[in-house]
C-alpha cells in the first residue's frame, strides 16, 4: 500500500471521527430524522457536481472502483444499488443519531466500529464462508470489550448504547450491500443516489412529525453542514480515491481508527471523559478489531493485485 493512500485513508477517518461531535451537538437543537434529512440532502448535492463531471468525462460508462468497468446491459442497476444502500443506511444513520444523543461520541465510535467484527460472521452466517480462529476469538473479544464498555454494574446497558449497537448491524447490512453492487455501479454515483434516498426516507417523518422550525435548523446549521459537507461528500471521497488498489480489509482496518479519532474529539472539543472501565472496553473492542483483520492486513497487497 502507498503511503498516499494509507494517508487518505487516515484522513476520512479523522473527518467522521470528528463527526460523532457534530452529531452530538446537532442532537440537542434537531431530532434524528431532521437532522438525517438535512445533512444527507446537502451530501448528495456535494457529491453530484463530482458525478456529473466523470459522466462528461467518460459518458459512455464509468469506471467501478475494482478498476473494471460496468457495462450498461443494466442501466437501472446504479439506481437500484442506490436505494438498497440508502435503506440501510437510514436505518443505521437514524439509530446511531438516536443513541447519540444519549451516551458519549467515544463510546459511540467504538460502538459502531464492531461493523468490522459483525461482517466476517455475517459471511460465515450468509455466505458460507469459513469460520476461522480469529474470527472466533475477535467474536468473544468484542463480547468482553463491549460489556466493559456499555453494561453497567446492574446489568442493564445504557439507552444510547443500545441503540448504536443497532446501528452497528445497520452498518454491516450497508457494507455488505455495497459490495454486491461495488463491481458493477460507479462508486461515487452510488454514494450520491444513496443519500438522496436517505433524505428522501427521513422527510416523511421530520414533515410530520419532528417538524423543525427555522430556528432550531439555524442553531444546527454548523454540524449540519459539517456531516454533509466533509463527513459525507469529503469523507467518502477520500475513502474512494485511498482505498483504489488497497485490500478491502485493510482499508476497513484503516477506517476503523474513526473510533479512535471519536473518542478524542470528544474529550478534546466536548470535554466527554471515559471511565477506566470504558477505557479498558475501547482497548479491548480494538484489540478484536486488529484481530479480525490481522491476516488480510499482513497479507502482501503485490501478491493480491497479481491475483487479479
Amino acid at each position: 500500500m502507498k503511503t498516499k493512500n494509507a494517508l487518505q485513508l487516515m484522513l476520512a477517518s479523522l473527518v467522521w471521527g470528528i463527526a460523532f461531535v457534530a452529531q452530538s451537538s446537532a442532537s440537542a437543537y434537531i431530532r434524528p430524522f431532521s437532522y438525517n434529512a438535512l445533512r444527507c440532502f446537502l451530501g448528495g448535492l456535494t457529491l453530484l457536481p463530482l458525478v456529473l463531471l466523470r459522466q462528461k468525462t467518460n459518458p459512455s460508462q464509468i469506471e467501478a472502483p475494482s478498476g473494471k468497468a460496468h457495462t450498461t446491459a443494466k442501466p437501472y442497476l446504479w439506481l437500484i444499488g442506490g436505494i438498497c444502500c440508502g435503506v440501510c443506511l437510514t436505518f443505521g444513520s437514524v439509530l446511531q443519531q438516536i443513541g447519540i444523543g444519549q451516551t458519549t461520541v467515544g463510546k459511540a465510535g467504538f460502538i459502531t466500529a464492531l461493523y468490522i467484527i459483525f461482517v466476517p460472521i455475517a459471511g460465515v452466517l450468509f455466505l458460507h464462508q469459513k469460520m476461522t480462529p480469529p474470527i472466533v476469538a475477535s467474536a468473544i473479544l468484542g463480547l468482553i470489550g463491549m460489556f466493559l464498555l456499555c453494561i453497567k454494574e446492574d446489568f442493564s446497558i445504557g439507552r444510547g448504547d443500545f441503540f448504536v449497537l443497532l446501528c452497528s448491524f445497520a452498518f454491516t447490512a450497508h457494507i455488505l450491500v455495497i459490495d454486491h453492487f461495488s463491481e458493477s455501479v460507479d462508486g461515487v454515483l452510488l454514494s450520491c443516489v444513496q443519500f438522496f434516498v436517505v433524505s428522501l426516507l427521513c422527510l416523511p417523518v421530520m414533515l410530520l412529525f419532528e417538524r423543525p422550525t427555522l430556528s432550531q435548523i439555524r442553531a444546527a446549521w454548523l454540524p449540519i453542514v459539517y456531516a454533509g459537507v466533509m463527513s459525507c461528500g469529503v469523507g467518502y471521497t477520500l475513502q474512494i480515491v485511498g482505498q483504489k488498489g488497497v485490500n478491502p480489509t485493510i482499508a476497513s482496518l484503516i477506517l476503523s481508527l474513526e473510533s479512535v479519532f471519536s473518542a478524542l474529539a470528544g474529550w478534546v472539543i466536548l470535554g466527554q471523559k471515559l471511565a477506566f472501565r470504558e477505557i479498558c472496553g475501547c482497548i479491548i473492542l480494538f484489540a478484536a478489531i486488529l484481530l479480525a483483520t490481522a491476516k488480510d492486513f499482513l497479507r502482501s497487497p503485490s501478491v493480491e493485485n497479481d491475483r487479479k
